[in-house]
This record gives structure tokens, C-alpha cells and sequence, in this order.
């Protein structure tokens, strides 16, 4: 007989047996004996192999016995790697699914398990998305993209923060093309170049530039004209009416504080007759005043209805020069008909800046409309398939803000380069995902009419 003593600070300590089977006790009572000292097990072995068999239960002694039984239960192998945890000041029991030690995590948060597997960590998907897209936006991307290029291109640059955004599309496809991200204000030398690059990746997929429409910066003109020579330039509708909408409205507003401008004081004491007619004047210009900034988006207002316009008129009744002022307005709007052509839309143009000659009192405000890149908003009347807007290559650039806004606010260059260039792969693919999912919700609705 054998006897293992066990003391209090090893009550956890991990027991190494041999393989083997354990031997059945006599069927007597063991020797029970009750100490002070520290706890007593008792095991029972052979010549042949031998076994622990453990208990709680203090000082219980086992007679050896001279026969084998059946085997009655398994001592199972504890792994050789094992976690300790630190939170009390004996050892913890080791645990067979753990394969790596825990590690000290800097700070105060204490411990965390460095690994819960015992292959080392897979390496598939660990190489960034945007590295990847970024590889093939001059091969497969653009070989998508141009191999139905309709020769009218759209260019306008985006300012996110310290950097710059070029970028060019397909108008009548809304395809984007190209981009390119600057550390700085773009120059001449740089919208140069991006054009040149995608000049080259154009024509080197047999297809040809036959217009292109931007905003009214005047860094475009220039670098347009030395890469692509005479082709028409179309510079946007939608910015031209918003710059002539602003003048106008300044306009309203000036008059609006000239006639508040002109209302009565009315002096202390008790109201007279005269006072009274006084009174009436200054309320009545204060409703007007107040109308005119109320309904003051009635003036630069493209469609209107009837009760529209029965207002406007009420609105300028007696006031030339708000009269002028829509008048002006639905001149412009003329300006754009696709009806007419550019030889008919520059006369118009000509009369229109005659007429503003007259209204001297209107200041300086309207004279954006002789502004020469106003004559360049014509251009799209003699082809119809050029577009009048930038909004091909704007609707990139408002999706690109969306997402910066909901990803993160601290930007890199290169993060930017990365998030367009899966942007653009995510374009490239949105008709397999759009058919993909038409398949499968004809298949749902299949399945669910066969169960029916």
C-alpha cells in the first residue's frame, strides 16, 4: 500500500497517472482514522501497472486485494498547455480546451486569452479589400467601363477635407471612368494630367471624346482645350441658375429693406385722425415687407401653378422693379429650351443683357448674366445627346460623402483611394447582384406557390 499526502496549497495541483485500468476495493469496510493533520488518500497498486483513485474524504485506508475486475471507469489525459487565472491566490484548474497561455494585456483591464484555437490563425482574407480594387481599376474596370463609352464625358472635382477628388463618368451610361485623389488645391497641371490619363485610357479601347460637360471653375477651360483640342464644352445648367438665383434673391432682399425702410413713425401721445392714417400705411407695409420674404421662392420659381401665379402678381402689383425681377427669371428659364438651338439661344442671351441696361436701380447683383461662361450653358442645344447638367459625376460624389460621413471622420489619402476604388468594383458588379436577386426572389415565389 501506498499513501500520497496532499498539502493545503496543492489542493489544485494536477496528478500524472499511468496508463492502466483501476482495481476494483474489497468489499469491507475500509480503515477509517480522523487526524488533524493534513488530509491522507490511500491507493491501491500492483506489480503489474497501477492507478490513483482520489477522494475528499480525509485519511480512508485500502487493503490491497490479491484479484483483477472489469474495468470501471477511464482516467482521461489533461493537456499539457493550461490557463491560470489570476484573480485568486491558488492555482486554477487546467482545462483540456484551451491551447495557449493567456497573455497581459497593457493597461488595466488585466488578462485576455491571446488564442482559443490550437492551429495557428488563418491568413485568408487577411490582405485589405481596397488593396485588391485597387488593382484593377486600370485593367478590368475599365475595360467594363469603356467598352460602350458614348463619347460624352462628365468631370468635376470633390473637396473632402485637406484633399481633392478628380474624377470623370460616362454621362449617358452614369458610369464613372476615372478618379484620381490630390493632397491639395488642384492646378492647372494637375486637371492636365488627369485628363491625359484618361485621354490615353479612352483611345487606347478604340473610343473618342466628343464633348464634355463640367461646372463653371475656371480651372477647366484651359487643360480641356490642350488635351481634347476644339470639342464643345458644355458647362453645367444647374450651377449657372443657382449662382443667377442667389443674385436675384439678394436683389429681393435689398428691396425688401428698402421698403421697410420707408415706413412711418408714428410720434407719442394719444392717436389722432392723422395718426391713424399713419398707423394703417406702416401696417400695411409691414404685411408687405412680410409677404415678399414669405413668398419670396415665388420669384425664382421655374413651374408654378395658377394660384401661384395670381400671388406673384399680387406680389409685384405697383412695383416695377419686382416686376422686372420675375421677368428676368423667365428669361433665363427660355434660355434652356431644348427646342431651340445654341444661334437661337445666344440671341435671346443678347436681348436679355439689353434689357438689364434699364434696370439700373437693380445695382450690380444680376451681372452674372454677362458672364461669358453663361454662353457656354448653350452649347447642349445643338447636340442632343450631350447633357446640360454635371449631375452624372455630382450623384458620385454625394454617394462618396454619404459613405465617408458613416465610415469614419479621420481620412487618409490613402483610405481614399481605397474606398473608390470599391466603390467603382461595387458598380462594376451591380447588374450580377441585381439579377442575382431576381432569381432568387423567382424562386421564392416558386417554391411558395408549389407548397400552396
Amino acid at each position: 500500500m501506498s499513501k500520497i499526502s496532499l498539502s493545503p496549497r496543492s489542493n489544485y495541483d494536477r496528478v500524472t497517472t499511468a496508463v492502466g485500468h483501476a482495481r476494483s476495493v474489497d468489499a469491507g469496510a475500509p480503515d477509517i482514522a480522523w487526524g488533524s493533520a493534513s488530509s491522507m488518500i490511500w491507493a491501491a497498486s500492483d506489480e503489474i501497472d497501477r492507478s490513483i483513485s482520489m477522494s475528499s474524504t480525509p485519511n480512508i485506508g485500502v487493503d490491497l486485494v490479491p484479484f483483477v475486475s472489469t474495468p470501471i471507469c477511464r482516467t482521461w489525459h489533461l493537456a499539457k498547455a493550461s490557463t491560470h487565472n489570476r484573480s485568486s491566490h491558488w492555482p486554477c484548474v487546467s482545462s483540456w480546451k484551451t491551447a495557449y497561455h493567456t497573455a497581459l494585456l497593457p493597461g488595466i483591464y488585466g488578462e485576455t486569452i491571446a488564442s482559443l484555437f490550437r492551429s495557428q490563425p488563418s491568413k485568408t482574407g487577411s490582405r485589405a479589400r481596397g488593396k485588391k480594387a485597387r488593382e484593377h481599376i486600370e485593367t478590368n474596370y475599365l475595360d467594363w467601363a469603356l467598352c460602350d463609352f458614348s463619347g460624352y464625358l462628365a468631370a468635376d472635382e470633390l473637396y473632402d477635407g485637406p484633399y481633392c477628388v478628380l474624377s470623370a463618368v460616362d454621362s449617358p451610361r452614369q458610369r464613372r471612368l476615372l478618379y484620381k485623389v490630390l493632397d491639395h488645391d488642384p492646378e492647372h497641371e494637375d486637371i492636365r494630367k488627369f485628363l491625359q490619363r484618361l485621354k490615353s485610357a479612352i483611345e487606347s479601347r478604340g473610343g473618342s471624346v466628343c464633348g464634355i460637360t463640367t461646372d463653371g471653375s475656371p480651372l477647366n477651360p484651359q487643360p480641356i482645350s490642350q488635351v481634347f483640342g476644339d470639342i464643345p464644352h458644355q458647362v453645367c445648367e444647374f450651377h449657372i441658375l443657382k449662382e443667377i438665383t442667389k443674385a436675384v434673391l439678394r436683389v429681393l432682399a435689398r428691396l425688401r429693406k428698402q421698403l421697410a425702410a420707408k415706413m412711418p413713425v408714428i410720434g407719442r401721445g394719444r392717436p389722432t385722425a392723422k395718426s391713424k392714417r399713419i398707423v394703417h400705411r406702416r401696417q400695411a407695409i409691414q404685411e408687405r415687407v412680410s409677404d415678399l420674404f414669405d413668398h419670396r421662392h415665388l420669384f425664382v420659381r421655374h413651374h408654378m401653378t395658377t394660384a401661384q401665379r395670381a400671388r406673384v402678381q399680387q406680389l409685384i402689383r405697383g412695383d416695377r422693379r419686382l416686376r422686372a425681377l420675375r421677368e428676368i427669371m423667365d428669361e433665363v428659364y427660355r434660355l434652356f429650351d431644348r427646342r431651340c438651338r445654341t444661334e437661337t439661344g445666344l440671341a435671346k442671351l443678347a436681348h436679355l443683357r439689353q434689357r438689364l441696361k434699364r434696370f439700373k436701380t437693380l445695382g450690380r447683383s444680376l451681372d452674372k448674366l454677362k458672364s461669358p461662361s453663361l454662353e457656354k450653358t448653350l452649347t447642349f442645344l445643338d447636340d442632343k445627346l450631350m447633357p446640360a447638367t454635371s449631375n452624372a459625376v455630382e450623384r458620385g460624389n454625394r454617394r462618396h460623402r454619404k459613405m465617408q460621413k458613416s465610415i469614419y471622420s479621420v481620412r487618409t489619402q490613402d483610405s481614399l483611394v481605397s474606398r473608390m476604388a470599391m466603390d467603382l468594383q461595387r458598380d462594376q458588379h451591380a447588374a450580377d447582384r441585381d439579377h442575382t436577386t431576381k432569381c432568387l426572389h423567382l424562386a421564392r415565389q416558386q417554391t411558395e406557390s408549389c407548397h400552396l
